[in-house]
């Protein structure tokens, strides 16, 4: 996929984002690898005024490209695409429910199956630093450890994927697990899984869709 396309694929995404109700005005952030860099959404814009020329190139070792300024998150997300090559796209959101969580430091505990679309039997919630920040990042990688997703405390969720639309995907699930656990944990303590079950679909997972 040429840059063109790429640019295009973060403006969709980004759009898609507000439209499913992760994010709203200029929060949150997508971005996708190019190359030995990334194109992420700039800092401050409206994604509703969002552009493919607002794209910001940052490669992974340099400056960044053109006038404006990438995303204040770009440590993250570059820091992703390092150490998970498997990382093709990530999504930043500051959801309601996902942020709900991470305000009290909570990760996700397996009380449903499906907590395993993040890759693992829990979504662990990363520890605070303010955003932007390189200590920030640093944590956000320790709770992504074997994981495609995670909350951040204080702040939103985090997610990747081997595509856009994949990690858009993830993202959009981990906001619906938050909901679900906020409105179970209203009702009583939820009844978790044991490893032994979350394996079991960590394993089943791995050819779900396929033929």
């Amino acid at each position: 996929m040429n840059q063109s396309d790429l640019r295009q694929q973060v403006v969709t995404t980004a759009r898609l984002s507000v439209e499913r109700g992760l994010n709203q005005g200029s929060s949150g952030n997508v971005s996708v690898r190019c190359g030995d860099g990334m194109l992420i959404t700039p800092s401050g814009l409206a994604t509703d005024a969002l552009g493919v020329n607002d794209i910001v190139y940052v490669p992974f070792e340099g400056a960044p490209e053109g006038d404006l300024a990438p995303s204040s998150e770009w440590r993250f997300h570059r820091d992703i695409y390092l150490h998970r090559p498997e990382a093709q796209a990530v999504v930043h959101a500051h959801s309601p429910f996902a942020v709900s969580l991470a305000c009290l430091r909570r990760g996700i505990p397996p009380f449903h199956y499906m907590v395993a679309v993040a890759g693992g039997s829990d979504i662990r919630c990363a520890d605070y630093a303010t955003f932007g920040t390189q200590a920030l990042s640093d944590h956000v990688l320790e709770a992504l450890k074997d994981r495609k997703a995670c909350l951040m405390a204080n702040h939103g969720l985090v997610a990747f994927g081997d595509t856009a639309e994949r990690a858009l995907y993830i993202a959009l699930e981990v906001e619906a697990l938050c909901e679900q656990y906020w409105r179970a944990s209203l009702l009583g303590q939820p009844v978790l899984l044991t490893e032994a079950e979350m394996a079991e679909v960590i394993e089943r997972f791995k050819t779900y869709g396929k033929r």
